[in-house]
């Protein structure tokens, strides 16, 4: 199985100062859901792992998540994309939990459930902490230059990726889809060469 992990806001929708907390407020970033769509058409499978606090903090409920997130998945099937599950994070940063990105229990959980082995999963987002949660489950991470990573100087970039410096860096999803496409091209061709030929 080909699974790739997305951070949601700010990497799949616009990210808010506040909180995302109402259908309207969801709002794809241009490009993204056309992305994840190629990819879902190349063979791999999508999954999301999201902090949303705001449940923890009483500013939206589950019917009003749930509603994001069949918003999100029309919108995807319109192009030809799905979202497999959502996996998210209620708490807030005071509940010291194991779910909560920077920690990677939502990775860890979705190995569990799909039983896969994190090492050959992707996990992109627009944050650092996305990246270390990443790294934390064992995941490769990729960061995505949208959402809060969006107006980062070179210097704010470079104090990241020392942090988790296995990175790869991509100017949106779009690229960031090429990228995995081109790679496993290129890695099919390789291994077609490598092929012996057939014996008479």
């Amino acid at each position: 199985m080909k699974l790739i992990i997305f951070d949601r806001d700010g990497t799949l929708n616009e990210d808010r100062d506040d909180y995302v907390t109402t259908v309207d407020e969801w709002t794809p970033i241009p490009g993204a859901l056309e992305a994840v769509a190629a990819l879902t058409q190349a063979g791999w499978r999508a999954v999301v792992a999201t902090n949303q606090s705001g449940l923890g903090r009483g500013l939206f409920d589950m019917a009003t998540l749930n509603s994001m997130h069949l918003k999100m998945n029309q919108k995807l099937a319109e192009c030809g994309g799905r979202i497999d599950a959502v996996f998210f994070c209620p708490h807030v940063p005071g509940d010291e939990c194991d779910c909560r990105k920077p920690m990677p229990g939502l990775f860890k959980l979705i190995g569990e459930r799909y039983a896969v082995d994190l090492k050959q999963v992707p996990a992109v987002g627009d944050s650092l902490r996305d990246l270390q949660a990443a790294q934390s489950a064992g995941c490769e991470p990729h960061l995505v230059l949208t959402g809060k990573s969006g107006n980062l100087d070179d210097a704010q970039l470079a104090a990241i990726l020392a942090q988790v410096p296995q990175t790869k860096v991509h100017k949106d999803l779009t690229a960031f889809a090429d990228f995995l496409i081109r790679r496993e091209q290129q890695v099919r061709s390789q291994a077609e060469t490598r092929a012996p030929a057939g014996g008479e």
